[in-house]
């Protein structure tokens, strides 16, 4: 298992091939990932621990809250951030492998 820190908490990749890859997502209390979206990354989260408030278009024009054991498919193109508003979220997603495929449009953190 590889650990990537970030500012928001940390990545823990579990798995990373040509096909696809996993990783959970420590996301800290009041903290956020960027608002972004991805030209050819798919991908599937669970909630594992926390309650996730995902945010869905550009203003963000959705908010959804996701508890433990719910699950949220993202297609490409899709505007989306993960926040954790309500406490320190824990989290597992399954995705393609394209790692990087990441345009940011708004961060906290000036990334």
């Amino acid at each position: 298992m590889r650990v990537v820190d970030k500012p928001w908490g940390h990545e823990e990749i579990w798995a990373q091939c040509a096909h696809y890859a996993g990783k959970f997502l420590i996301i800290r209390d009041g903290e956020m990932l960027s608002r972004q979206y991805h030209e050819r990354k798919e991908e599937t989260i669970c909630v594992l621990s926390g309650t996730l408030s995902l945010e869905l278009g550009p203003g963000p024009d959705q908010v959804e809250l996701l508890q433990p054991g719910q699950t949220w498919h993202i297609t490409p193109g899709t505007v989306h951030r993960f926040c954790a508003n309500h406490g320190d979220v824990r989290l597992v997603e399954v995705s393609t492998p394209e790692l990087d495929d990441v345009v940011r449009l708004a961060d906290k953190y000036a990334r």
